[in-house]
C-alpha cells in the first residue's frame, strides 16, 4: 500500500525565476498569484515580480522569501492534488510548517500570506543586525556539538536550533560564541562548517520578542482543526486541534526543528513515498540523509511535477 507524505521547504529554497512556468502552464497558479497579491495589496509587495524577476537580494529579504516561498508551494500542492496526488500526512520544515497547516485547511492561504510576511517582520526585528547569527555544521554528532555549546555558553546565548539529518546540526547565538564554536567544532573533526546567510539568530531563545509578537498577531487569526494530519516542528508529533497548532506556531520561534524525529516518525508510521512540494531540493537531500534508499521525489516546476504524475501513476 501506498502511502504519501507531503514535506514544504523553509526560508532559503527561494529562487528568482521560482513559479514562472507554473503560471504560464495552469490557471491554478496564476488564481494563487493574484490571491498573494491581493492578501499583501496594503504592504506594496509584488509577489509575481519578486518571484519572477527578484533581485535576489530583494527576493532573500525574510520579509519577501517567506510568503513567495509559501505562495509556490501551494500552487504546487494544488497542482499535485489536481492529479490526484493526495498526503497521509504532511509536515514542513520551519517556514514550510505554514505550508503544511494550508495544505491541511487549518489556515487559510490569504491569511497564511499575511501571517508569514509577518512573522519575517518580528524575526527581522527581535535581535540587533550583527549580534546573532547561525551555524551549520557537517559531520559531528548532535551530543558532541551540544557539549560544545556548554563548554562556550560563557561567551554568550548558543543553542542548537535545527536537527536537520544524522550528520547536519545546525546552532543560533550570538557573535562571540558562535565564531568560537565554528573554531572548535573543525578541530574535532567537523567536515564542514558553514555560515548561514540570514539576519537572525532564528528559532533559539533571542527570538523571544518574536514570539510575543506573533502570540499577539495569531490571535486575529482564523485557525482551524487540520483536515489531513500534521506533524509539527516543535515535539515532531501531531497537532490535533486549532489550539495545538497556535501553541506550536508560537513555540516554533523559540525551540529546535525536530526533523529527523519528524522523518523518522512518517517512516515508522509506513510513509512510503516522500514528496518535497515547493522551491529547491534541501529536504530530498536531508531525508535521504535520515532514511537511505527511500522513495522520495520533489516538485519544484512544470517539469518535476510531469514526471512525479507520470512516476505515481504506476503506484496510485
Amino acid at each position: 500500500m501506498v502511502k504519501i507524505a507531503f514535506v514544504f521547504p523553509g526560508q532559503g529554497s527561494q529562487k528568482v525565476g521560482m513559479g514562472k512556468d507554473l503560471i504560464e502552464n495552469y490557471e491554478e497558479a496564476k488564481i494563487f498569484f493574484e490571491k498573494a497579491n491581493m492578501a499583501l495589496k496594503e504592504e506594496g509587495v509584488d509577489i509575481c515580480k519578486l518571484c519572477f524577476e527578484g533581485p535576489e537580494e530583494e527576493l532573500k529579504n525574510t520579509i519577501n522569501s517567506q510568503p513567495a516561498i509559501l505562495t509556490v508551494s501551494i500552487i504546487l500542492f494544488k497542482l499535485l492534488q489536481k492529479f490526484n496526488i493526495k498526503p497521509a500526512v504532511v509536515a514542513g520544515h520551519s517556514l514550510g510548517e505554514y505550508s503544511s497547516l494550508v495544505a491541511s485547511s487549518s489556515i487559510k492561504f490569504e491569511d497564511a500570506v499575511k501571517l508569514v510576511r509577518k512573522r519575517g517582520e518580528y524575526m527581522q526585528s527581535a535581535t540587533p543586525i550583527g549580534t546573532g547569527s547561525m551555524l551549520a555544521i557537517i559531520g559531528l554528532e548532535k551530543d558532541e556539538i551540544s557539549k560544545l555549546c556548554t563548554e562556550i555558553s560563557n561567551l554568550g546565548i548558543i543553542e542548537i536550533t535545527n536537527y536537520n539529518s544524522p550528520t547536519q546540526i545546525v546552532v543560533s547565538g550570538e557573535i562571540k560564541p558562535i565564531e568560537k564554536l565554528s573554531i572548535l567544532a573543525k578541530e574535532k573533526g567537523a567536515r564542514k562548517i558553514v555560515p548561514l546567510k540570514v539576519s537572525a539568530p532564528f528559532h533559539s531563545s533571542l527570538m523571544k520578542l518574536a514570539e510575543v509578537n506573533l502570540s499577539k498577531y495569531l490571535k486575529r487569526v482564523d485557525i482551524q482543526n487540520p483536515q489531513i494530519p500534521v506533524i509539527c516542528n516543535v515535539d515532531a508529533d501531531y497537532v490535533k486541534n486549532k489550539e495545538e497548532v497556535r501553541f506550536a506556531l508560537i513555540e516554533q520561534m523559540t525551540h529546535p526543528v525536530r526533523w529527523v524525529d519528524t522523518i523518522k516518525k512518517m517512516d515508522s508510521e509506513g510513509v512510503s513515498h516522500f514528496i518535497e512540494v515547493g522551491p529547491g531540493k534541501v529536504l530530498r537531500g536531508l531525508i535521504n540523509q535520515i532514511i537511505p534508499k527511500v522513495n522520495i521525489f520533489n516538485v519544484f516546476d512544470s517539469n518535476s511535477l510531469k514526471k512525479v504524475v507520470e512516476n505515481f501513476k504506476e503506484v496510485l
